[in-house]
């Protein structure tokens, strides 16, 4: 879901049930915009130097869709993250990626989990699952997050404020 100027904003909680959650999202007027598929992630970068910038380029398939995006720095929050974020539907990710790497970006993390995407009229709410746990995400305007963080009995206790790469990493490393 993006926003006026290219912005995402987003709030990420750690969940103990995906099914609980999905009828809670239900009963709070979301319907389920794709249902939980495979999602694919590959991180593409240039001698680091959009890591450097807090910045990211990944191309992800989903959905039967493949979709291209630049992220840029976070703005600080202690809670939600707030960022640029500009993307493009990529007809052929093969052909991309290799444009990727005739450009010098080279693919530094993949990332697989499964994923269901769920839409309201302010929000959309994704359902992730992963290796190291199951979340729910909030994307839209700040103040309908925070409306809804509260609707669904979401505490800040339950925040993730670790972007999913670095849960990735952190997983692979053998580190909580």
């Amino acid at each position: 879901m993006k926003h006026e100027g290219h912005v995402e904003t987003e709030m990420k909680f750690r969940i103990p049930d995906l099914a609980a959650a999905a009828q809670a999202l239900a009963d709070r007027g979301f319907r389920e915009a794709v249902p939980a598929a495979e999602e694919a992630s590959v991180l593409w970068d240039r001698d680091g130097a959009l890591r450097e910038a807090g910045c990211a380029l990944r191309l992800r398939t989903h959905g039967g869709r493949s979709v291209l995006t630049w992220k840029g720095a976070r703005v600080e929050d202690p809670l939600l993250k707030i960022r640029p974020e500009i993307e493009t539907g990529v007809a052929d990710p093969r052909a991309l990626a290799g444009i990727l790497a005739a450009l010098g970006y080279a693919p530094w993390m993949d990332m697989t989990k499964r994923r269901a995407v769920w839409r309201r009229a302010d929000l959309e709410a994704c359902l992730d699952e992963t290796p190291f746990g199951t979340f729910l995400e909030l994307e839209g305007e700040a103040a309908a997050i925070r409306a809804e963080m509260a609707a669904l009995g979401l505490s800040e206790d339950m925040v993730e404020a670790r972007s999913y790469p670095a849960l990735f990493q952190a997983f692979r490393e053998g580190r909580p």
